[in-house]
């Protein structure tokens, strides 16, 4: 902030900085022409010299905006404004109030290799003002000359470097704010990569899942109700080859029950495959019915808890989270003899976690028996239905002391 305030300060006193020593040095020398005893030809000489030294800034700041910094131009600019006040100087020691421009001006107007000669040329005529006037008279006025010709020339080296090394820092600076805006670019860039590539990876990830909910459906409609209906067209082949109306009546009743297992199964399926409670409401509401009925209907204490902003889930993301509560309930009501349960929605900025705790008997999560073809959906099934949309799914349990599930999934708004 410094720098760049810096800058329009400079380049405004470098407009005006000349015009306000030129008038200066001619006030002074106006005011000292006796004092230094100048003469008539001398007076109009430095007048002379003083309108065309004003003629040469008028042209300077007309110039000077359309050319190259450090070029041609600029040298001449300041050899010139350098000459005259030399001249003038020589003329009456006070005109070295224009001389000293020279000093703040050879930086940015000389090339490189002309910043010192130029510097050493000021010191001249500012060493000759400050011994009274050029040329010096007397071997002691030539030897102060020297000593102070020798200072100023230190003091030009001395800032000279300072100013160097200024700008060296300034590089530094520019060059370290260039690589973090291009380190900030970047990491912008892969950050939008990274978000590209996890809504990719959902993507994928749903469809894995889809893919693998078919062939769950293909493998129940494999094993149940393809069997099913061949069992019903068996028992109807029999019906209709029966010689007595008892052994068809016994088929037909072996049809009419495999009929409805069949489409109990077909029910179960259905119902596995898009969650009713999720046709009119969103998750949450979903949810609260949920846990509402499923204490009405078990007698036990069923607490909801929404927590954080609410948002419109994903289709799949609110079916999956839905499907665990419902799985985990079950799982209490057959299994826990739970007094309470409560079931937490948290909605976490990138994530959503849903816990489900209860009271029950517990058991050891390293005991738990493989499914059976009676049993549930079970715990590794809620864990793979976590995985699938890029979950994870932990379960935490002892004898006697309750269990407590959690969810926690991306949270991926609807898509429509």
């Amino acid at each position: 902030m410094r720098i760049a305030e810096w800058k329009p300060r400079r380049a405004t006193f470098a407009d005006w900085g000349p015009y306000a020593f030129l008038g200066v040095g001619v006030l002074t020398a106006a005011g000292s022409a006796r004092v230094v005893g100048m003469s008539r030809d001398e007076l109009y000489g430095s007048a002379a010299l003083t309108v065309v030294a004003l003629a040469l800034e008028l042209g300077r700041a007309r110039v000077l905006p359309s050319q190259p910094r450090r070029g041609g131009a600029n040298t001449f600019f300041y050899f010139g404004r350098w000459a005259l006040a030399f001249v003038l100087t020589w003329l009456n020691p006070f005109f070295a109030f224009y001389a000293v421009t020279g000093y703040y001006t050879a930086s940015y107007q000389l090339p490189r290799r002309l910043v010192l000669p130029g510097l050493c040329l000021t010191a001249v005529t500012m060493a000759g003002s400050e011994v009274g006037g050029m040329p010096p008279h007397g071997l002691v006025l030539w030897c102060g000359f020297a000593v102070v010709f020798g200072v100023n020339i230190a003091i030009v080296s001395l800032f000279t470097r300072f100013a160097e090394q200024e700008q060296i820092r300034v590089a530094a600076q520019a060059e370290t704010i260039v690589e973090l805006e291009r380190t900030n670019t970047a990491l912008q860039q892969a950050l939008d990569e990274n978000a590209a590539l996890h809504a990719q990876l959902l993507v994928q990830a749903r469809e894995a899942g889809v893919a693998d909910e078919r062939r769950r459906l293909a493998a129940e409609i494999h094993d149940t109700l393809a069997q099913g209906l061949t069992g019903i067209i068996t028992q109807l082949q029999v019906v209709a080859n029966a010689s007595d109306l008892a052994t068809a009546r016994v088929h037909l009743e072996r049809a009419a029950t495999l009929a409805r297992h069949s489409l109990g199964e077909a029910r179960r399926s259905v119902h596995n495959l898009a969650p009713v409670a999720l046709d009119a409401d969103g998750l949450p509401e979903a949810l609260q019915k949920t846990v509402a009925e499923w204490g009405e209907r078990t007698g036990v204490r069923a607490d909801f808890t929404v927590t954080g902003a609410a948002e419109h889930l994903h289709d799949e993301v609110s079916a999956t989270l839905l499907r665990i509560v419902q799985e985990a309930l079950s799982n209490a009501a057959r299994h826990a003899r739970a007094t309470r349960v409560g079931v937490t929605l948290s909605f976490m900025g990138d994530e959503v976690t849903l816990d489900i705790r209860d009271d029950g008997r517990g058991f050891d999560p390293l005991a738990v028996p493989a499914r059976s073809r009676a049993g549930g959906f079970g715990l590794d099934g809620m864990r793979v239905r976590a995985e699938r949309i890029a979950g994870s799914f932990t379960t935490e349990s002892e004898p006697g002391h309750g269990t407590a599930i959690s969810a926690r999934v991306p949270l991926v708004r609807h898509d429509r």
